[in-house]
């Protein structure tokens, strides 16, 4: 399952400004949809490293158009939020969006438990070390996998506790919240640990800067490193990815899947 990624911000670290108007996002959206996403992640404000905090009203502007524009032009996926505040999820939820997708885990905004319970909504655990401003000081872990998985165990428990059913919870471990390339390249490497949780693993490597750090290459130009982990993550058991280039993507997963699954016969021909 692809979620295609719709910032409508200024400053996101890799289409910062390009979908700022809601009639360009709500295109670009439509045009990812056609592609083959099955969910469509809309957010107004940048959680990349040192990013600031967006006002309410201000993300609320941004993205509430878009979701109600999307579904006015016959969208036909799931449509998430991409916020760790309350606010802005309610009037979401309310215009039509099913997922909330919150980088926090629940603990940024008190009422968000509360609302995403009484919505009936789907929602995605992320973990991140601190928040955007800082969390890439410095990180450090006792063991990367451990320490994430009984984080995720716990806020899974307190979404339940809560009245969110663990049938209606995603699990991302945050790659580049809070991690350094290594950390990230031995969460990709053990990802089939967060299995045990009896959850979807919802994996969100594209375009990041530690594929750049590996590679040299500038952030319009990590496609093929972005398929690579999300290969690699399929093959580990994640089965929600989250990323800017739906098609490539789409394209590479649905022929791992296909060698995955295939049942294997001794070859009687030559011929290729």
């Amino acid at each position: 399952m692809i979620m295609g990624v719709v910032n409508v911000t200024p400053d996101s670290f890799s289409d910062g400004g390009r979908y700022l108007d809601a009639s360009v996002a709500i295109e670009h959206g439509l045009e990812l949809e056609a592609e083959g996403a099955a969910i469509l992640d809309v957010g107004g404000e940048s959680t990349r490293p040192g990013a600031a905090p967006v006002p309410e009203d201000e993300e609320l502007r941004r993205v509430i158009p878009v979701i109600e524009g999307l579904l006015e032009r016959g969208s036909g996926v799931r449509i998430s939020i991409d916020t760790y505040k309350s606010g802005v999820a309610a009037r979401a939820l309310a215009a039509g969006a099913t997922m909330v997708n919150d980088v926090t885990a629940l603990r940024g905004d008190p009422e968000m438990a509360g609302l995403v319970a009484s919505a009936g909504a789907e929602y995605c655990l992320m973990h991140m070390l601190g928040e955007p401003r800082t969390m890439q000081r410095d990180p450090h872990y006792d063991d990367v996998v451990n320490d994430i998985k009984a984080f995720l165990a716990e806020r899974m428990m307190f979404a339940a506790q809560a009245g969110i059913g663990p049938e209606r919870i995603l699990l991302d471990p945050g790659i580049g919240f809070g991690k350094t390339v290594a950390h990230n390249l031995e969460l990709l490497s053990r990802l089939d640990e967060f299995l045990d949780l009896g959850r979807p693993v919802l994996i969100g490597t594209s375009r990041k800067s530690f594929l750049g750090r590996l590679t040299g290459r500038d952030v319009d130009d990590r496609v093929a490193a972005t398929i690579a982990t999300c290969v690699l993550a399929y093959e580990r058991g994640a089965r929600v990815f989250r990323v800017h280039d739906v098609a490539p993507v789409r394209d590479a997963l649905t022929v791992t899947a296909a060698t995955v699954s295939a049942p294997w016969t001794t070859p009687t021909s030559t011929t290729r």
